[in-house]
């Protein structure tokens, strides 16, 4: 007899009674993770019941709570998982779990189309509210699917998780059974701040703007990264897990969905791992819906949303821009099958983009970037799709790069004392060019903080950032866009090539002597050059050379004087007195410049040259 929202609990029956429906050889769905029916569960663990014999337990995540390795070492039962990471793996290599390889997003069909075979299925729902519709709680996924297939369903009824909206609501008269749990939810504890993973979610929040979609997921990294996109602005959720996390990030209002193109309005998500706090928070909240995992890991409703940012937290990244993932006991991130989803979605996604995050350097101090990631499991080889690595150094950006072009901006994010390595392991390899500079006393002296960004006029974005010798290419470009006129003016001789020998000593820059700012437009992250900006310290340390230069199609915006201003303010601060400045009388354009730089100056003209001193205190020099 089908149970009722007022009998539930008259009707209810033990966990035992529950079992004894069970036949040998049976297929049977367990719900996955955080959801996972304990009481049933570890019953069914503990039970010695003759019934019990060769029963195939199918669960996509498994978080080894009732269903331990120890547990599954006897022939009385077998797992089988979607998921190698948590504790998974290692049963698996044994040869005690069966992984069935698969992305999320086909899951589905194979269970509705009945590849999979499901003859049971236990899942843990609320309690019925008065309507009679039990709410799925805190992890959707297939759930509703297994039971369509299973001959038998059972609910296990808890009260302490939450009814959440969305695809959750199933009626208590599907369930043939229900049994009271009498053991707690599994909540997860928080991962305490890491000062490194900090600062590499630093730098993947510089990247996120304003109005994109983010997708979220566990672990140290999207702990901090939570933190650090609370400074944006109607970001979007479409994601396969709410943390508490991500549910301080929506709290603070960064998150309003409001310009998403399906489900507007709403943070999705197929599970919530976390907290009795967040539990209490997603109760009968109607900000968060839970759709399965048909919904979430589609590649093509991802692609429907705009700006579309899937950060990955990666293991180990090499020059050319493949990844391995991370595997073995702890893993509770992504696998190649479960990238490739939201990997396939963001390609489709206007304006999307891939970031895959990691430390510089593991716990055991042992480098993250190397020369070749072969022989690292669990492989992420689609290096000509990843469009960003992020560690503590910075962001590099690999869309549209060539092979040695991508080394050279890995290397920059690679830990200084790494450097001089890949730089000579790199050539050695015919990655570089044999003559590629590289300052090693100077590695970890990069001016981070010199980054800012300016609208000016027309609406032009422009965001100001040290240079790096990764823009070698940038500025190349940069110098050919000029006419011979505007080469003239800057280099004082009518230069006609720019070539890899000459170009990688200017951006090279020795950070002690020389300060060299470059302006992009464009998206975050990546962009093109338009205007850079040196000061060269003299012999005596206090006075210091500056010459500037602007595209030519992005003169008369203001962006020279604010680059100028830029400069004195950043020559200041390190103690320098005033600038020097040659510039040919015809240049009207950079004369105005400097009148415009808020600072008086002296010009006197030498052979149509004026040699300008600019003194910081409003003196002539001495």
């Amino acid at each position: 007899m089908k149970c009722t929202q007022n009998g539930w609990m008259k009707n209810a029956v033990s966990a035992d009674d529950a079992l004894a429906r069970l036949e040998p050889g049976m297929s049977i769905f367990i719900g996955t993770g955080v959801s996972e029916p304990r009481t049933l569960v570890r019953r069914l663990m503990q039970s010695d019941a003759a019934n019990l014999q060769d029963l195939e337990l199918i669960q996509l995540v498994s978080f080894a709570d009732a269903i331990s390795p120890e547990t599954i070492r006897s022939n009385k039962y077998r797992l089988k998982t979607f998921f190698s990471g948590w504790v998974a793996s290692d049963a698996i290599s044994e040869g005690r779990v069966d992984l069935i390889p698969s992305r999320f997003s086909r899951i589905p069909a194979l269970i509705a189309s009945g590849r999979i075979r499901i003859d049971a299925a236990f899942v843990q729902v609320t309690p019925p509210n008065d309507a009679g519709y039990c709410s799925l709680g805190i992890s959707v996924d297939v759930a509703r699917l297994a039971m369509d297939r299973a001959s038998l369903t059972v609910a296990e009824i808890q009260p302490k998780i939450p009814f959440t909206y969305g695809d959750t609501f199933i009626p208590i008269s599907e369930f043939d059974l229900t049994v009271a749990a009498n053991e707690d939810p599994i909540y997860l504890e928080r991962w305490p701040l890491d000062p490194v993973f900090d600062q590499v979610a630093e730098n993947v929040a510089s990247i996120v703007e304003d109005r994109s979609c983010i997708g979220f997921s566990i672990g140290p990294l999207y702990e901090a990264l939570a933190r650090h996109l609370t400074r944006k602005r109607d970001l979007g959720v479409h994601s396969p897990f709410v943390t508490d996390a991500l549910m301080e990030l929506i709290q603070s209002g960064a998150v309003s969905n409001r310009h998403k193109e399906i489900f507007r309005g709403k943070s999705v998500v197929s599970y919530a791992f976390g907290s009795a706090e967040l539990m209490g928070w997603l109760d009968r909240n109607p900000l968060v819906e839970f759709q399965g995992i048909d919904k979430v890991f589609d590649p093509t409703q991802i692609g429907r949303l705009r700006r579309f940012v899937a950060v990955f937290s990666a293991r180990k990244v090499d020059l050319s821009g493949r990844v391995a993932l991370h595997a073995g006991r702890g893993n509770i991130s992504a696998g190649p099958g479960e990238v490739m989803d939201f990997f396939n979605g963001t390609e489709l996604s206007s304006g999307g983009r891939t970031v895959f995050a990691l430390p510089s350097r593991n716990r055991k101090g042992e480098p993250n970037v190397l020369l070749s990631a072969d022989g690292f499991e669990n492989q992420f080889a689609l290096r000509e799709s990843v469009d960003m690595v992020v560690t503590e150094y910075g962001v590099a950006s690999l869309s549209g790069r060539s092979v040695r072009e991508r080394a050279q901006a890995m290397i920059e994010i690679a830990h200084p004392d790494d450097r001089g390595a890949l730089i000579e392991a790199a050539k050695e390899r015919n990655v570089l060019y044999p003559d590629q500079i590289y300052l090693s006393e100077i590695a970890g002296l990069y001016p981070a903080e010199i980054a800012e960004e300016h609208t000016f006029a027309g609406g032009v974005r422009v965001r100001f950032r040290a240079i790096r010798p990764s823009d070698e290419e940038e500025m190349r470009r940069l110098f050919y866009r000029f006419s011979d006129e505007a080469v003239y003016y800057r280099y004082f001789s009518p230069i006609r090539a720019m070539p890899h020998s000459r170009m990688q000593q200017y951006v090279n820059v020795d950070y002690r002597r020389v300060v060299s700012v470059v302006g992009l437009v464009g998206d975050a992250g990546s962009g093109r050059i338009v205007a850079e900006g040196r000061f060269i310290r003299d012999r005596d340390d206090f006075w210091a050379e500056v010459a500037f230069v602007v595209d030519e199609d992005y003169q008369g915006l203001g962006i020279a004087t604010y680059l100028y201003r830029m400069l004195i303010r950043l020559a200041k601060e390190r103690g320098i007195q005033g600038f020097k400045a040659d510039v040919l009388a015809s240049n009207k354009a950079m004369m105005k410049v400097f009148e415009k730089g808020g600072l008086p100056f002296k010009a006197k003209l030498e052979q149509g040259v004026y040699e300008l001193t600019v003194p910081f205190d409003g003196s002539e020099q001495s």
